[in-house]
């Protein structure tokens, strides 16, 4: 049907689009609070063989990966992480430090950044042996 709403690829288009710009800005967000803690940004969006990792940060020697989710709440975005996805971050996170100096030896940790929509950040620290 031509007004079907539902199945509207311009519709879907918008919201798709909508909710790219919003993980963007929340990752513009969660960056800079990284960097006002003194982190390095080291990479953006970097991309392994298993997947994606939003943020990687230098603390000194330490590498810190950052998967960023955004939602209406807290709750709500920590509830949008799944162990197959925590698995994929890790498997690329290995590929990383591979090309690091120390290998797998490097000192690394992976954080979980929410964001709500009124762009409070909460960090979980370590998340992969938090969730």
């Amino acid at each position: 049907m031509p007004f079907d709403v539902q199945n509207d690829p311009s519709r879907s288009g918008d919201v798709r689009c909508t909710n790219y710009h919003a993980g963007l800005s929340a990752e513009q967000a969660v960056s800079r609070h990284y960097q006002r803690q003194g982190a390095v940004l080291c990479e953006n969006r970097w991309r392994g063989r298993c997947g994606e990792i939003d943020l990687i940060f230098a603390e000194g020697d330490m590498i810190v990966f950052v998967e960023v989710k955004k939602s209406r709440t807290h709750a709500q975005a920590v509830q949008h992480i799944t162990t197959r996805q925590m698995a994929r971050i890790l498997c690329s996170a290995e590929d990383y430090l591979g090309a690091c100096p120390k290998g797998s030896l490097t000192e690394a940790r992976l954080d979980v950044a929410l964001v709500d929509a009124q762009g409070v950040i909460k960090i979980i620290p370590n998340a992969s042996m938090a969730l």
